[in-house]
Protein backbone atom coordinates (compact mmCIF):
# COMPACT_ATOMS: atom_id res chain seq x y z
CA UNK A 1 0.00 0.00 0.00
CA UNK A 2 1.16 3.24 -1.01
CA UNK A 3 0.67 6.57 1.69
CA UNK A 4 0.48 10.22 0.49
CA UNK A 5 1.35 13.39 1.90
CA UNK A 6 0.39 16.70 0.85
CA UNK A 7 2.00 19.70 1.78
CA UNK A 8 2.40 23.39 0.08
CA UNK A 9 -0.97 24.99 1.11
CA UNK A 10 -1.06 28.37 2.19
CA UNK A 11 -3.17 31.51 2.54
CA UNK A 12 -2.35 33.88 -0.70
CA UNK A 13 -3.57 36.68 -2.59
CA UNK A 14 -5.77 36.16 -5.68
CA UNK A 15 -3.55 36.62 -8.73
CA UNK A 16 -0.36 34.90 -6.73
CA UNK A 17 0.89 31.60 -7.79
CA UNK A 18 1.32 28.27 -5.55
CA UNK A 19 2.92 25.10 -6.01
CA UNK A 20 1.83 21.88 -3.97
CA UNK A 21 3.62 18.86 -3.46
CA UNK A 22 2.53 15.12 -2.75
CA UNK A 23 4.74 12.71 -1.11
CA UNK A 24 4.50 9.09 -1.41
CA UNK A 25 5.80 6.37 0.76
CA UNK A 26 5.53 2.65 0.84
CA UNK A 27 4.73 0.49 -1.86
CA UNK A 28 6.14 2.89 -4.55
CA UNK A 29 7.78 0.66 -7.01
CA UNK A 30 4.52 0.13 -8.90
CA UNK A 31 3.18 3.34 -10.76
CA UNK A 32 0.29 4.74 -10.20
CA UNK A 33 -1.78 7.49 -12.08
CA UNK A 34 -1.99 10.31 -9.73
CA UNK A 35 -4.67 13.18 -9.19
CA UNK A 36 -5.11 16.01 -7.41
CA UNK A 37 -9.05 16.79 -6.28
CA UNK A 38 -10.15 19.61 -4.48
CA UNK A 39 -13.24 20.45 -2.01
CA UNK A 40 -14.46 23.79 -0.61
CA UNK A 41 -17.02 24.15 2.46
CA UNK A 42 -20.47 23.02 1.32
CA UNK A 43 -19.76 21.05 -2.28
CA UNK A 44 -18.54 17.65 -3.25
CA UNK A 45 -15.25 17.10 -4.40
CA UNK A 46 -13.65 17.53 -7.24
CA UNK A 47 -11.43 16.68 -9.80
CA UNK A 48 -8.61 18.74 -10.75
CA UNK A 49 -5.93 17.19 -13.02
CA UNK A 50 -3.93 14.08 -13.09
CA UNK A 51 -1.16 12.50 -15.18
CA UNK A 52 -0.64 8.95 -15.97
CA UNK A 53 1.51 6.22 -14.30
CA UNK A 54 4.15 7.59 -16.82
CA UNK A 55 3.68 11.09 -17.09
CA UNK A 56 3.21 10.77 -20.70
CA UNK A 57 -0.87 12.77 -20.49
CA UNK A 58 -2.54 14.78 -18.27
CA UNK A 59 -6.01 15.80 -18.10
CA UNK A 60 -7.46 18.78 -16.37
CA UNK A 61 -10.61 20.35 -15.59
CA UNK A 62 -11.87 23.56 -17.60
CA UNK A 63 -11.57 25.73 -14.38
CA UNK A 64 -8.11 24.99 -14.22
CA UNK A 65 -6.99 24.25 -17.70
CA UNK A 66 -3.91 26.97 -18.60
CA UNK A 67 -3.57 27.54 -15.06
CA UNK A 68 -2.50 24.81 -13.20
CA UNK A 69 -0.21 22.00 -13.60
CA UNK A 70 0.92 18.51 -12.57
CA UNK A 71 3.85 16.86 -12.94
CA UNK A 72 5.58 14.03 -11.06
CA UNK A 73 8.95 13.19 -10.30
CA UNK A 74 9.16 9.18 -9.88
CA UNK A 75 12.90 9.80 -8.15
CA UNK A 76 11.54 11.31 -5.40
CA UNK A 77 8.24 9.93 -5.37
CA UNK A 78 6.36 12.97 -5.65
CA UNK A 79 3.63 15.00 -7.68
CA UNK A 80 3.35 18.73 -7.96
CA UNK A 81 1.14 20.79 -8.38
CA UNK A 82 1.55 24.12 -10.20
CA UNK A 83 -1.15 26.60 -9.40
CA UNK A 84 -0.92 30.45 -11.00
CA UNK A 85 -3.11 33.62 -10.87
CA UNK A 86 -4.84 31.77 -8.42
CA UNK A 87 -8.91 33.45 -7.91
CA UNK A 88 -10.85 33.28 -5.20
CA UNK A 89 -12.55 30.14 -6.43
CA UNK A 90 -9.94 28.05 -6.07
CA UNK A 91 -9.99 28.06 -2.23
CA UNK A 92 -10.40 24.84 -1.30
CA UNK A 93 -8.86 21.63 0.35
CA UNK A 94 -6.51 19.64 -2.07
CA UNK A 95 -6.09 16.01 -1.54
CA UNK A 96 -3.61 14.17 -4.15
CA UNK A 97 -4.50 10.36 -4.79
CA UNK A 98 -3.66 7.29 -7.03
CA UNK A 99 -5.64 5.41 -8.97
CA UNK A 100 -5.01 2.82 -12.52
CA UNK A 101 -6.40 5.30 -15.03
CA UNK A 102 -5.72 8.87 -15.11
CA UNK A 103 -8.03 9.82 -17.51
CA UNK A 104 -10.37 8.92 -14.51
CA UNK A 105 -12.17 12.11 -13.43
CA UNK A 106 -14.50 10.15 -10.74
CA UNK A 107 -12.91 10.66 -6.95
CA UNK A 108 -14.33 7.24 -6.90
CA UNK A 109 -11.76 5.63 -9.51
CA UNK A 110 -8.85 6.70 -7.41
CA UNK A 111 -7.63 4.12 -4.53
CA UNK A 112 -5.48 6.32 -2.11
CA UNK A 113 -5.75 9.69 -0.70
CA UNK A 114 -4.06 12.12 1.49
CA UNK A 115 -4.78 14.27 4.55
CA UNK A 116 -5.00 17.33 2.39
CA UNK A 117 -3.85 20.72 2.50
CA UNK A 118 -6.21 24.24 2.27
CA UNK A 119 -5.39 26.30 -0.06
CA UNK A 120 -7.02 29.59 0.43
CA UNK A 121 -6.97 32.84 -1.84
CA UNK A 122 -7.74 35.84 -0.37
CA UNK A 123 -9.77 38.15 -2.97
Amino acid sequence: QVQLVESGGKLVQAGESLRLSCAASGRTSVRYAMAWFRQAPGRERDFVTSISWNGGSTYSADSVKGRFTISRDDAKNTAYLQMNRLEHEDTAVYFCAVGQWASCTAASAYDVWGQGTQVTVAS
